[in-house]
């Protein structure tokens, strides 16, 4: 698991340390996947994944295309949910290796009929090129994608802590010598209201409790008009 972790930062962080033909900095990575304050839980998966210990595992990826296919697959995510089966805030499209921008574009044309973008962010990705390649690969894809499907990560969490908490209060007695009884409640609150703002995206595409002159277009997306007020929060 370390060393997934560690991929999936070296991937991030590549433009920064490394030539490339468009660099990206995770500023700008942040600024087109938070769209709106509250919901800045980004989902990250890797293409191919594998550990450096499994020298064959990067093999097994033949070519770009599926390179690309897998970064959005299920089985790729690092943490559980199948963001092909929910709706796209923002996508971010993070390349090593020897993959052209023609070969991103490609891949993002070919794809689009697979994702369920919001109707106000249909061209949603943002990409950077780096030209230095992972560790035994000639090639990797980092997607990081805020995603409605971050929803069920939050409600098994609610019910793993509601298992402990309200039939046993369980462990409980480590924290309240240092905070209030209370803050299990308002924390509990925050999570249940983290589910419901993904609830209203994935089936209205804005969220209700935001006013008309904070949404988000997609054109304001695209020239550079939107400051997110909001930190990046990356969900492994």
């Amino acid at each position: 698991m370390n060393s997934i972790a560690a991929h999936m930062i070296s991937n991030l962080t590549s433009c920064a340390r490394f030539p490339g033909q468009l660099n990206v900095d995770i500023g700008e990575v942040t600024t087109n996947l938070v769209p709106f304050p509250k919901v800045h839980f980004v989902m990250s998966s890797i293409s191919p994944l594998y550990t450096l210990s499994d020298v064959a595992a990067a093999a097994r990826t033949k070519n770009i295309d599926q390179t690309f296919s897998s970064a959005f697959s299920k089985d790729n995510q690092l943490c559980t949910g199948n963001p092909l089966q929910s709706k796209y805030l923002a996508c971010a499209l993070l390349v090593r290796g020897g993959i052209q921008l023609s070969d991103v574009n490609r891949n993002i044309s070919r794809m689009m009929g697979q994702l369920d973008m919001v109707h106000w962010n249909q061209e949603g990705f943002k990409v950077g090129l780096c030209s230095v390649p992972p560790v035994k690969h000639p090639y990797s894809v980092l997607c990081l994608s805020n995603n409605c499907c971050v929803r069920s990560t939050f409600r098994k969490m609610e019910q793993r802590f509601r298992t402990l908490y309200d039939k046993r209060r369980a462990f409980v007695h480590h924290y309240t010598q240092y905070v209030e009884e209370s803050h299990f409640s308002e924390s509990l609150e925050i999570i249940r209201a983290i589910q419901d703002d993904y609830s209203q995206l994935q089936s209205a595409g804005t969220l209700h409790s935001i006013s008309d002159e904070s949404e988000i277009s997609a054109t304001q997306q695209r020239q550079g008009q939107y400051t997110p007020r909001s930190i990046y929060a990356p969900v492994i």
